[in-house]
């Protein structure tokens, strides 16, 4: 090892010590406001660590929104959100230039910023609004910037979109297309919390003082700490098991049955987003490198959404979670 390395590697773990304690900080405030979804808010941390954006299927009434607002006030984060709706326009996301006039008769165009300048957006529904109105938010999740009237603005940094979709009502919908549905980095499925949880919600959301979060870190410290998961160190074993893990999702990979049941599988941003999401797990967890289970873990909240079934799989009752547990079942 150069004594360059040695150096980086002593500032790696020097950083991560002391980030440790910032994050775990985090969590447990956010706890005092969200109950009973540990694995969501622990997951959309990830995501944001990761410095990527998530999408969050569930029911309505899981606390979705509260969660993003909690998310926002504990770290720092500058937060708007945006009900999508079938009649939503470009402009009302990214804003608009209006003709003004002077007081000496002169006119100008203005630019007047939309609700996606903010730092944490959440787009709630966004299946809802046209394909049109999606991809002027999509665009801005891949090149953190927006364009209007042939002018580009870039957007806050950190930027990161949580959007929401409902698993159940689809009438009226435009389901995100593949190709969009790849920018998330994760699907975090937020499911009905067990009855303690619930007990709590009861007890603590109906009374005269409801709980409400304080800020513990702020958009320098959580930057400092997205460049930190870049930083840290991937052992051989990992990368090969991210490498056989995606590749073996993906049709026509070998002579395994597995894989004549899918469609269509993830490609490299898969793996990208697999590298990053067991990093940023490890630096919340407290370790100073990620392990096989963090890839276990990550498998399925970064691989389900990039990975479709055939019709006669499907057909015989077969889920892509289904596969995907399958596939990490083979790998362990």
């Amino acid at each position: 090892m150069s004594a360059y390395q040695a150096t980086e590697s002593d500032a790696v773990v020097a950083e991560t010590e002391a980030a440790v304690n910032r994050l775990a900080a985090a969590r447990e405030e956010i706890g005092r406001v969200i109950f009973g979804q540990q694995s969501v808010v622990d997951n959309s941390l990830i995501t944001i660590l990761a410095g990527g954006h998530g999408l969050l299927v569930g029911v309505p009434g899981l606390a979705k929104t509260k969660l993003v607002e909690t998310l926002g006030t504990v770290i720092g984060l500058a937060a708007n959100r945006i009900q999508f709706t079938p009649d939503l326009m470009p402009s009302d996301i990214l804003g608009a230039e209006v003709l003004e006039q002077a007081s000496d008769g002169t006119r100008s165009f203005r630019f007047i910023p939309g609700p996606v300048f903010a730092q944490l957006l959440m787009a709630d529904e966004i299946n809802r609004a046209s394909p049109r109105t999606q991809s002027a938010l999509l665009q801005a999740m891949q090149e953190y910037h927006v364009t209007v009237a042939g002018q580009t603005h870039d957007v806050p940094r950190p930027f990161h979109v949580l959007a929401t979709q409902n698993p159940l009502e689809q009438e009226g919908t435009y389901p995100l297309p593949e190709a969009q549905l790849d920018r998330f980095l994760m699907q975090i499925d937020v499911y009905y919390p067990d009855i303690e949880a619930e007990r709590k919600i009861l007890l603590e959301t109906t009374g005269s003082r409801g709980s409400t979060a304080t800020a513990v870190l702020n958009g320098v410290e959580l930057s400092s700490y997205q460049n930190l998961v870049r930083r840290i160190p991937v052992g051989d074993s990992v990368v090969e098991a991210i490498l056989k893990l995606v590749r073996s999702a993906r049709p026509g990979e070998g002579a395994d049955p597995i894989t004549e049941r899918i469609a269509w599988g993830p490609g490299p941003r898969a793996s990208q987003a697999l590298m990053l999401t067991v990093r940023a797990r490890a630096l919340l967890q407290g370790r100073l490198s990620p392990s096989l289970d963090d890839v276990m873990a990550m498998a399925e909240p970064v691989l389900q959404h990039r990975m479709a079934l055939t019709f006669g799989a499907r057909a015989d009752g077969h889920t892509v979670r289904g596969v995907i547990a399958e596939l990490k079942t083979k790998l362990a």
